[in-house]
């Protein structure tokens, strides 16, 4: 079948040599994308609202402190109806910890990322007086009397009375998120979170995304592949 002159000549027009360029470009792009987000994940987002399950932070957490060399071997998380996080965290130096209170902050933006957490309660599992003397002073002066709670490096931590900030950027930096574009903009910056609100057996970060339409749809489009 014998083409219209006009198609022919459109063709003729077409740099396929950058076409080629782009879909070489993007196609790290659209792995990243499909690895990190499901079509429903990022409608929530889009959306202003996403639940995350204790099942998947805790499938992450189990990812990150595996094989740590870091005083701190293992950290799970169960989220409260009454607003509340337990923590539980196994140590090399004084056994397991129990903590629980409230996320008091979470902050996820180009300028930064991290989570602030006030500890209510608290006890050390495998310590029967120093379980008790533990619960009583604050976990400022835990760290005076038995050492720095480190995260790791890529962690920094910092502890005033019983509130514990975690900036977690250096993590975030470090994913294919950070060093992924589309059309200028960094996955890593495609959506902001305002805060986070727990439930039980579940947490809902409240998001905010700020990026052109067309490349929102970009997002979906590969997303529905």
């Amino acid at each position: 079948m014998d083409l219209p002159p006009a198609v022919i000549e459109a063709a003729s027009n077409i740099d396929w040599i950058q076409v080629s360029q782009v879909i070489e470009d993007y196609g790290p792009v659209i792995k990243v994308i499909q690895n990190t987000w499901t079509h429903e994940s990022l409608v929530d987002i889009l959306n202003g609202s996403i639940a995350v399950p204790d099942s998947v932070i805790n499938d992450a957490l189990a990812e990150r402190f595996s094989g740590s060399d870091n005083n701190i071997t293992s950290v799970t998380i169960a989220s409260r109806e009454d607003g509340k996080i337990d923590i539980n965290a196994d140590t090399k130096k004084i056994g397991r910890i129990e903590l629980s209170g409230y996320l008091e902050e979470m902050v996820h933006d180009q300028d930064g990322s991290h989570m602030t957490f006030r500890v209510k309660e608290r006890a050390l599992k495998d310590h029967g007086l120093g379980s008790w003397f533990f619960s009583r002073i604050s976990l400022s002066m835990v760290q005076n009397l038995f050492g720095k709670i480190e995260l790791g490096e890529d962690l920094p931590t910092q502890i005033k009375g019983n509130r514990v900030r975690v900036d977690f950027r250096p993590v975030l930096e470090k994913t294919e998120l950070a060093s992924t574009q589309i059309q200028g903009h960094r996955l890593l910056d495609l959506f902001s979170i305002e805060s986070a609100t727990p439930h039980q057996g579940y947490i809902t970060f409240k998001t905010k995304v700020d990026i052109p339409g067309d490349i929102k749809q970009m997002v979906l489009n590969v997303l529905t592949k």
